[in-house]
């Protein structure tokens, strides 16, 4: 990792080297971290300025953005637990604003896209708090599809077996 670019990480997000993660893409200027957690890959989202789903308020309110989610099937939830039937999502805040937002994967693990750069994975929720982000305000969760539930339990028979093979 360039040095530069490790230094800055390192003041912006003083929890995920010690979390962990790892760079899983090339930057890309054309979806951010709301979107990137919807699963919406060719939209940039942000009230007032780009797109934002049609009936929510255009307003940088947790409440909008939980709204903005909701949408889409999320409603909120007390915490970051790993559930089989669900998908989470969480919103971060720093003085009320949201300012990001994380999805979880199958393994548990977290995925954020960093502004118009890369996504990474980070161990907790906890790893892109800080300065930048602020904290972890709202947790959101939704129900798998069918499909998306029969792959997670092939991913998590497959993950048990690796471990637990003779």
């Amino acid at each position: 990792m360039n040095p530069g670019i490790e230094l800055l990480l390192r003041q912006q997000f003083p929890s995920l080297f010690q979390d962990g993660f790892e760079q899983t893409s090339p930057d890309d200027p054309i979806y951010n971290c709301i979107a990137w957690a919807a699963g919406d890959t060719t939209n940039w989202w942000w009230p007032g300025i780009s797109y934002w789903p049609p009936g929510v308020p255009e307003q940088e309110t947790l409440a909008a953005f939980i709204a903005a989610y909701g949408g889409i099937g999320y409603e909120p939830c007390a915490d970051a637990a790993l559930e089989f039937a669900f998908e989470r999502v969480v919103i971060y805040s720093l003085a009320g604003v949201p300012t990001h937002a994380a999805r979880q994967l199958d393994d548990g693990a977290w995925t954020s896209k960093l502004g118009e750069f890369w996504d990474i994975k980070h161990t907790t929720p906890g790893g892109v708090e800080g300065p930048v982000y602020g904290q972890a305000s709202q947790y959101l969760r939704r129900r798998l599809s069918p499909e998306r539930a029969s792959v997670r339990l092939r991913r998590w028979a497959h993950a048990w077996y690796a471990r637990h093979a003779p």
